[in-house]
């Protein structure tokens, strides 16, 4: 009798023990699934597995801790906003510079709020990080910014990505990120 008692106990920790951890997955699923919006998606749809795609995501937040990304100096700042608006009105008549220009600006911009610049594909991540509603948009226009350089690109594309690229401006000019990276909404409704 004791040890059919015994046995019952062990499968009932067993399964409580199995619920909690799939209720705490799921969570942790959720939040990642609100923290990142279409980022998450994206990663899903590009990985393919959940659970690699989870962790990419899990793993950009860990590296984007251990960065000193910080706002950017007012003045400097102030600076980027004169060379972004000058950008935006020599569109008109150069739109494959205006992007060129926007591309070498944001990264710039990047660079001097800490976020390590060397590779596009990590940049990509680390960005996704704070502001993840941003970060598709950085790599559309970058793809473009890219094609324009091995031939003419569509001058709509060129708008579009100078749109993209605004969008980016913004956050970094205006909602940098906190410090505890945590992802500031307000660029979510930009």
């Amino acid at each position: 009798m004791g040890t059919v008692i015994t046995i019952i106990v062990i499968v009932l920790v067993v399964l409580v023990a199995a619920a909690a951890l799939y209720t705490y997955q799921r969570r942790r699923t959720e939040q990642l699934q609100e923290r990142f919006g279409p980022e998450y998606e994206r990663t899903l749809e590009q990985s393919g597995d959940r659970k690699e795609a989870l962790r990419d995501l899990r793993g950009r937040e860990q590296r984007r801790a251990k960065l000193d990304v910080h706002p950017l100096s007012g003045e400097s700042a102030e600076q980027y906003r004169a060379e972004w608006s000058g950008l935006q009105q020599g569109f008109v008549d150069a739109p494959g510079d205006a992007v060129a220009q926007a591309d070498r600006l944001v990264l710039r911009m990047m660079r001097e709020a800490g976020y390590p610049v060397d590779d596009f594909d990590q940049r990509a991540d680390d960005i996704s990080v704070d502001h993840p509603e941003v970060a598709q948009n950085y790599r559309q226009a970058h793809s473009v910014a890219v094609a324009q350089t091995q031939g003419p690109v569509d001058t709509e594309d060129l708008r579009q990505a100078v749109t993209a690229y605004r969008r980016l401006v913004v956050v970094l000019l205006e909602n940098p990120a906190d410090l505890n990276g945590h992802t500031n909404t307000k660029e979510q409704h930009s």
